[in-house]
């Protein structure tokens, strides 16, 4: 049963200095249940997700396993998150000690996956969590909560189920050490005025895609339609906006259109009419302002969710599709003559989640990830990454890590202990 966010708080934070001081290798054993549990109930979560979001199942599965390789991640590096010492006529070590109670408030995108690296680093590191998942994902955000709180003690880990009036009295609230957000800017910038507690914020992104002239069209091509059609482009780190070097135009947008069409043989819905309504609101928006839709860009007829790979030409940089966060399946492209031209623009606009940059020129890659101004940059590949990959972003996107182990050092605060002798 979920609890009311007074209620959840109130029991976290009675809760939180006895899990505080359990070992650091018992809370690592209990993730390591965690993700055992997750792994049992792994169908029934992808289906939760599939019933939810519309995510189809073997992809929902994939997400959920994620989640489960996530938890069992962190079952590891937490007992070895460690602080540094100092060596002198004293000695000084610095000790890191959970920051309190953790709001996590998670995404219906990824909703498993995603949630699962916020819980596990907090709870590994000895905080108690409050979490709330999307109003769009509720029996995702349940069956998850029901799997994972048998492997806690009493009332270090609770699920609440609402709106964003919910979560917004949960960032509100005194009771609150850190609040960690994924989802929109908008919603991110609203906790930032609202709660005073310390904030991981992964907000929007409208992430660029260059390039360059000496890559083959149709690999180029391959990449963004992967970057910009997976999960109907509802990932975070989707590619919204292209910047082609002219001299390959012709055959990349050849390819992405054939790409676009090999989607739209097995469509996958957004995850409501709403959103589907303003992602064709953004592409509508487009083509009245000069923008041409070579594939896609209608409104299917019937009821559901489904919205086709677009891909558009002819765009400028005022329309809000190259300015603004689609968060669909749509490939806006923009031809520029040089491969100056193409970072000056891909480095414009407020988000800064990630870019990709696709080129055989090692100067071109190494000007490329010194400029572009997010948190990363791809080169050769639009998604993949080593295991335990840390994200910062910056500007509109946020602020913080949320991955990786870093995301240990977030989730715990410093203590400096200067160890002295006494006179004699």
């Amino acid at each position: 049963m979920t609890a009311t966010p007074a209620s959840a708080l109130t029991a976290a934070r009675t809760a939180f200095p006895t899990w505080a001081e359990v070992p650091a290798a018992e809370r690592g054993a209990a993730l390591k249940e965690a993700a055992t549990a997750v792994r049992h109930r792994a169908k029934d979560l992808a289906a939760a997700v599939e019933a939810d979001t519309g995510r189809p199942f073997g992809s929902a599965l994939e997400g959920v396993l994620a989640g489960a390789s996530t938890l069992e991640q962190y079952a590891e590096l937490g007992p070895v998150h460690r602080g540094r010492s100092l060596l002198g006529s004293a000695v000084d070590f610095m000790v890191p000690e959970p920051r309190g109670v953790v709001v996590a408030l998670t995404p219906w995108n990824d909703p498993v996956a995603v949630a699962c690296g916020l819980l596990g680093a907090a709870l590994v590191t000895g905080n108690a969590v409050v979490h709330k998942p999307s109003e769009r994902c509720p029996r995702t955000g349940r069956l998850l909560g029901a799997v994972l709180q048998p492997c806690f003690p009493d009332d270090v880990l609770h699920t609440v189920e609402g709106d964003g009036a919910t979560g917004a009295e949960l960032v509100r609230s005194a009771e609150v050490d850190v609040v960690a957000h994924v989802g929109s800017t908008a919603t991110g910038r609203a906790i930032a005025r609202s709660s005073s507690a310390k904030l991981l914020l992964e907000n929007g992104g409208n992430d660029p895609l260059l390039v360059d002239e000496d890559v083959d069209p149709a690999w180029a091509a391959a990449q963004a339609a992967l970057g910009a059609f997976t999960n109907a482009g509802q990932l975070c780190t989707s590619v919204e906006r292209i910047y082609v070097h002219e001299a390959i135009a012709p055959a990349f947008l050849s390819a992405l259109c054939h790409q676009a069409r090999e989607w739209n043989a097995d469509p996958q819905p957004l995850v409501d009419p709403r959103h589907r309504e303003f992602v064709h609101g953004q592409v509508a928006a487009a083509v009245a302002d000069g923008a041409r839709a070579l594939v896609g860009g209608a409104v299917p007829p019937g009821e559901g969710a489904y919205y086709p790979a677009t891909v558009l030409v002819n765009c400028t940089e005022s329309m809000r599709v190259l300015r603004e966060e689609t968060f669909g399946p749509v490939a806006p492209v923009r031809l520029v003559p040089s491969f100056d031209q193409g970072l000056a623009e891909a480095c414009s606009g407020d988000y800064g989640l990630a870019a990709t940059v696709l080129t055989g020129s090692m100067a071109h890659a190494q000007r490329a990830w010194r400029a572009l101004p997010v948190g990363t940059v791809k080169v050769n590949a639009v998604f993949g990454g080593a295991p335990g990959g840390a994200a910062q972003p910056r500007g509109a996107s946020g602020t913080g890590y949320g991955y990786g182990p870093e995301l240990l050092d977030e989730m715990t605060t410093t203590k400096v202990v200067h160890l002295g002798v006494p006179d004699a």
